[in-house]
């Protein structure tokens, strides 16, 4: 069933969980992270991101994932990620996604307040008032569609993390439903361990009562993913693992499904096994 993506969080943070969140390219992957999350009785998010939703076909891709969400037998949300074009997110939610993070982190900080606003107001005067957003404030480093290294913030200049003594005043003046920080998470593959600013994300999670986001989630221990929805975190974002864990089975297996007549059918079921698993370790480590 298609469920409202800040009631989904929320639901789960009066639980002490988070809610997983997974990029989808294609509809397998799709497929495999539903089938996961009614395995585990528990709700779960598709992603798609903005270069997708922008291709020929994204919003063909989209219309299905809504299709998708809507016969799930668990709480299934659909969001267009990191999308900063106006025209797109009105695109995308036409084809049927029913949240858009709208990303202006790379904006001064009154330029990204007033996009956010100003998709808001859009979408509002076009009858999309349920449409749920998401702002990001601060900046994560690396790449969020292909797995390139990158150092964790919280090692790096401490511009891109978020300024708590933002987050009150933007939240207030944005509307934004959740919050995306940078509080030493990446895009991509971490170089090195990653290290989280506790103390930032604890003074960010004082300071509001709206959900927040953990991007870059990949690579991130378990442990550190649980300790982070007991502060506020309700959403986690997973991509770079995901692509990692597919194209292994790919590699390992494209030669033998050649020399089995090219069956394709089977390397497609390897590929969603793969991203089911992922998934499935994803759902229990924020079930906890």
């Amino acid at each position: 069933m298609r469920a409202r993506l800040d009631h989904l969080v929320s639901s789960a943070l009066q639980q002490g969980s988070a809610v997983p969140a997974f990029t989808c390219y294609d509809f397998t992957t799709a497929l495999a992270v539903v089938s996961a999350a009614e395995e585990a009785g528990r709700g779960a998010i598709l992603l798609v991101a903005p270069k997708t939703a922008a291709s020929p076909n994204g919003p063909r891709l989209i219309a299905a994932l809504r299709g998708l969400a809507d016969g799930a037998g668990v709480p299934i949300a659909v969001q267009l990620d990191h999308a900063a074009d106006p025209e797109l997110i009105l695109a995308a939610v036409a084809a049927g996604a029913d949240s858009v993070l709208v990303d202006g982190s790379s904006l001064p900080y009154e330029d990204n307040i007033a996009l956010v606003r100003s998709v808001r107001a859009d979408l509002d005067g076009r009858g999309n008032a349920d449409v749920v957003i998401e702002a990001e404030l601060g900046g994560l480093a690396g790449d969020e569609d292909r797995a390139f290294g990158a150092d964790a913030a919280g090692s790096a200049p401490a511009a891109g993390l978020t300024d708590s003594g933002q987050v009150e005043d933007f939240v207030s003046r944005t509307g934004a439903q959740l919050l995306a920080v940078a509080v030493g998470n990446v895009h991509g593959k971490y170089q090195g361990e990653p290290r989280l600013r506790w103390d930032v994300l604890q003074d960010i999670a004082v300071r509001t009562r709206i959900p927040l986001v953990l991007h870059g989630a990949s690579g991130i221990p378990a442990e550190e993913l649980v300790k982070a929805a007991a502060m506020n975190v309700g959403k986690v974002n997973f991509n770079t693992e995901l692509r990692t864990g597919v194209l292994a089975v790919l590699e390992e297996r494209v030669s033998a499904h050649r020399a089995d007549g090219e069956n394709l059918q089977a390397l497609l079921g390897q590929w969603g096994d793969a991203a089911r698993n992922f998934a499935a370790d994803a759902l229990r480590t924020l079930a906890r």
